[in-house]
């Protein structure tokens, strides 16, 4: 089984050192890759293609997926290989691998040729190659342009390739080939759809995660960055780091105006990323911002956020519409985890502000407890990405208890943003209702009678289920959500 690696058009066109760079890292990815399905795969490299040989036949399929999926290459060809005798062995082979798809269809010949004299030229042979197809195979005529279907046949010296199969690739640079970077990823459309943008352009990506408050969340971020990584991450070992963020969600809700919580939350984000990428040695940062998306994403906004950090931030999807967005994520396959996870940025402030004043901001600042964060950052986790399934593994997966009619003595705890739960109160006839913000539950959670079930509202119930799995996965059993 072979088959043949081009470039993505770009590598083409650098210096040769620079070239060589690119070439020799693509063949490394490509066999750590194609390692997993066959320890004894061959990756042989070349100044104008990468040729992959190897004896299981019967992984085609499995190469096919992989390759497809790796940065640097253009697109990939499936070659049967074999000596040069004569045009007529050459209609043979044709006809072998592309008899039952000629006949009765509009075909053409293509000729590659390399290397010695072989006594015709490409033009010569197309026409006799596709004169003997076109009377031995049944095909319906011969059309230049735009044929149904295509014989493309290179001839290399004294070999003959007869190619079966063209696969498009992903484009772009080799990870690795390209400096690290550092993608604060919350799990959904956007940050997944900009790690990936990132690591197809070579770079190699590490996750970080803010956990705003349960273990629910952070599986379901380790799990679609598993997915990006094994999918399209070309093997390369980066890290996923998960900052405890809860209580600086807590400092924020109760000593920062509403308008500005948001903005202040992605700067304590910014702050925090900046000291954590310096230990997976990333020379910028990531985000999935676009502008205008959401209220934080304003320019006058952006401007704001970035101050606090002298490190380049990138934001690939900066002019895109969240259609396309969302349309790269399905192409991707990440917008099945994206359509279940929560937005906890987005429910951080009731009123945010477009136009957030510095000198506004650094008022709200001087509230809060900066110890709050250092210890953020100090309590953070490190872990390969290879491990994060492993750990996901030991957190709560089981089922989250539901009721939508309470019958029992069930106690219903209004998890909400104080100024909604404020604006809009929870009233259950009949039942007790306790006020209780999300980002306090945990510290507030000992206070409460164990023999009693409670029982989170959120009012769409993500908050609500993210927490009560964190509460069942640390032992508790007297919890489950309200959906009214």
């Amino acid at each position: 089984m072979k088959f043949i690696v081009k470039f993505f058009a770009e590598i083409t066109i650098k210096s040769r050192p620079v070239r060589k760079s690119f070439i020799k890292q693509l063949r490394q990815n490509i066999k750590l890759v194609l390692k997993q399905h066959d320890a004894d795969v061959v990756v042989a490299g070349n100044w104008d293609f990468i040729e992959v040989l190897s004896e299981r036949d019967e992984l085609r399929a499995d190469f096919t997926e992989a390759l497809s999926n790796i940065a640097g290459i253009a697109h990939f060809q499936f070659v049967r290989e074999f000596p040069l005798v004569d045009l007529d062995g050459i209609v043979d082979q044709a006809l072998v691998s592309y008899g039952d798809i000629l006949k009765d269809a509009v075909f053409a010949v293509r000729v590659k040729r390399v290397g010695k004299e072989h006594g015709f030229s490409s033009v010569e042979a197309e026409r006799y190659i596709g004169g003997c197809l076109k009377a031995k195979s049944g095909a319906h005529s011969v059309r230049l342009k735009d044929p149904d279907v295509l014989v493309p046949i290179d001839i290399r010296d004294d070999r003959v390739w007869m190619i079966e199969q063209r696969v498009e690739g992903l484009g772009g640079y080799p990870i690795g080939s390209q400096d690290s970077v550092l993608s604060l990823m919350s799990g959904g459309y956007d940050s997944t759809v900009s790690s990936y943008l990132t690591m197809s352009r070579g770079l190699k990506t590490h996750f970080c995660f803010f956990n705003l408050g349960g273990d629910a969340h952070e599986i379901g971020v380790k799990q679609v960055s598993n997915f990006l990584w094994e999918k399209y991450g070309s093997g390369l070992n980066v890290k996923f780091v998960t900052v405890p963020f809860e209580e600086v969600v807590g400092e924020i809700l109760t000593k920062v105006d509403n308008a500005e919580m948001g903005v202040i939350l992605k700067r304590m984000m910014l702050r925090a990323a900046t000291q954590v990428m310096e230990g997976v040695n990333a020379k910028a940062l990531v985000t999935g911002e676009s502008v205008a998306q959401v209220s934080s994403q304003t320019l006058v906004n952006l401007k704001v956020i970035d101050q606090v950090t002298d490190e380049l931030v990138l934001r690939p999807l900066i002019t895109t519409n969240k259609q396309e967005i969302i349309d790269k994520a399905i192409e991707i396959g990440t917008a099945p985890f994206a359509a279940s996870m929560p937005e906890f940025c987005g429910v951080i402030s009731v009123k945010p502000t477009t136009r957030a004043k510095m000198h506004r901001v650094e008022k709200q600042e001087a509230n809060f407890d900066f110890a709050v964060l250092d210890k953020a950052v100090e309590d953070m986790r490190v872990m390969s990405i290879q491990n994060v399934m492993d750990d996901v593994e030991k957190q709560y997966q089981g089922e989250v208890p539901e009721v939508r009619m309470p019958v029992g003595n069930e106690i219903i705890i209004d998890i909400r943003h104080p100024d909604e739960a404020l604006k809009r109160p929870l009233k259950v006839s009949g039942r007790p209702v306790k006020v209780i913000p999300f980002f306090a539950l945990d510290s507030k959670w000992s206070e409460l009678d164990a023999d009693v079930m409670h029982l989170l509202y959120c009012g769409k119930g993500v908050m609500s289920r993210i927490h009560a799995s964190y509460l069942l996965g640390k032992g508790n059993k007297n919890v489950g959500i309200y959906l009214p």
